[in-house]
């Protein structure tokens, strides 16, 4: 799993948004700040490049993850892109791959609620373990998709190349 630069400023604001923005310098990420509530990261990634887009619902408390990334899906492939998703999300513990396909966006996407009593607001490693987990999971998975969309394996054999475990060490 990647692991994240996370030394926050001392004073910070309750906004996770500011909070990703904070963490975006740390770690050198460009960004793109739509509203007080919304903003974009690109992230370099082992395989691709993501966009990884935050959105904050004050009135819900929640602070929601979209993590796109550059992979097309061929034409006449959907029922195959559909039936990857689904079996990958069989292995999910956090959150969901999906597939847009008016857009032809491919995207990992998790929510997290902070109306908790007990936590009151997103910390620093709160944020930081949910910005670690989407990209952890989209680099898990990447190859998977890639043998399926251009690889011309079936669902079944994408995941059961790429998801070998590997014993022992060079």
């Amino acid at each position: 799993m990647t692991t994240l630069n996370t030394a926050y400023a001392e004073t910070h604001s309750p906004n996770p948004v500011d909070l990703a923005e904070e963490l975006a310098g740390i770690n050198d990420w460009q960004l793109e700040r739509q509203s007080d509530d919304e903003l974009t990261l690109f992230i370099n990634g082992q395989y691709t490049d993501f966009q990884f887009r935050l959105m904050w619902r004050e009135e819900y408390k929640t602070l929601q993850f979209a993590c796109l990334f550059d992979l097309k899906v061929p034409k006449g492939r959907d029922g195959d892109i559909y039936k990857i998703i689904g079996l990958l999300n069989e292995r999910l513990w956090i959150g969901h791959f999906e597939y847009w396909e008016d857009e032809g966006v491919l995207l990992f996407r998790h929510a997290s609620l902070a109306n908790d009593p007990m936590l009151g607001h997103f910390g620093e490693e709160h944020l930081a373990a949910m910005v670690e987990t989407a990209i952890s999971e989209c680099e898990r998975f990447y190859p998977v998709l890639q043998f399926v969309m251009w690889g011309g394996q079936s669902p079944e054999q994408a995941i059961e190349a790429a998801m070998l475990d590997c014993v022992g060490s060079a």
